[in-house]
């Protein structure tokens, strides 16, 4: 009597695959509730702010409408503002420069509030499909902007509206109301080895 024949890489691979695809679309049949997103990017790694607009890019690539508020970054040339403005994007920029370059706490709390209440203004618009706060984290953190206020503005939003956060420590109040939450890890960088930063990678 012949023996059976052993099943190959390839079956073991096919049938593998099969049971995870199985399970991929149960899970996307499952999902059927439809509504915006708060979205949360935090850690200390580099690519926060880059992930942010990177949602944005994508959003801006299907025709939905955009808003971006960036609070903490510095006054040099911003690339993706350069290009997303021409695309229609609102921007709204503290533009101050970096905290610890100007050091005049009451300075860069008017202008965060000032920032924010096109924040505020923006998670009421019924028009704007996504809206990013870039280092808004920071903002909660040193006190400028109220977290109550925060969490009550973003859960009050249009229900169809999509909110990205991002910045180092956010509070877990905010971690708590996102529905999804990335953290960016530091492993190694450039500048910790004294390399400058660079046009069009950094910034």
């Amino acid at each position: 009597m012949d023996k059976p024949m052993p099943h190959s890489n390839n079956d073991k691979h096919k049938q593998r695959q099969q049971k995870i695809k199985q399970e991929v679309d149960a899970r996307i049949d499952a999902a059927q509730e439809e509504k915006g997103l708060v979205l949360v990017i935090t850690g200390n790694g580099k690519g926060k702010t880059t992930s942010g607009f990177g949602t944005i890019a994508r959003a801006v690539g299907h025709n939905l409408k955009c808003g971006v508020a960036q609070f903490i970054k510095g006054t040099w040339d911003n690339g993706e503002k350069n290009l997303l403005e021409k695309l229609g994007v609102e921007f709204h920029v503290m533009a101050t420069g970096f905290t610890w370059e100007t050091q005049d706490k009451d300075g860069d709390t008017l202008v965060a509030q000032i920032i924010w209440k096109e924040c505020k203004r923006m998670l009421q618009d019924n028009s704007l499909d996504v809206v990013l706060f870039d280092e808004i984290t920071y903002m909660v953190t040193y006190g400028y902007i109220e977290l109550d206020d925060v969490i009550e503005a973003i859960e009050s939003r249009p229900s169809t509206q999509s909110v990205i956060i991002t910045g180092r420590a956010a509070h877990r109040r905010l971690i708590e109301i996102a529905d999804t939450v990335s953290e960016v890890r530091n492993v190694k960088h450039a500048f910790e080895s004294g390399i400058k930063a660079r046009k069009g990678i950094d910034w």
